[in-house]
């Protein structure tokens, strides 16, 4: 499964939101410094959807607010 996500480093506070046309919108408490912001992006993708960090992929956006999260929930 494809997940379009816009994130908002250096929030106060860690949140996901979604949006009217199933995008995500994610605030997260790390800087956009050496991948903390997408470490913890993936980390709090894997505890919504309950899978292990390892089935989650950045494919496209690595340094940018907007990104394609790729998320494999098959069994």
């Amino acid at each position: 499964m494809k997940k379009q996500v816009k994130v908002k480093p250096n929030s106060k506070n860690q949140k996901i939101e979604e949006a009217a046309d199933g995008s995500l919108i994610i605030n997260l408490k790390s800087p956009p410094v050496e991948g903390k912001a997408n470490e913890e992006l993936i980390q709090i993708l894997a505890e919504k959807f309950e899978v292990s960090k390892s089935r989650i992929s950045i494919k496209f956006g690595l340094s940018s607010r907007n990104k394609v999260v790729e998320i494999d929930i098959d069994s």
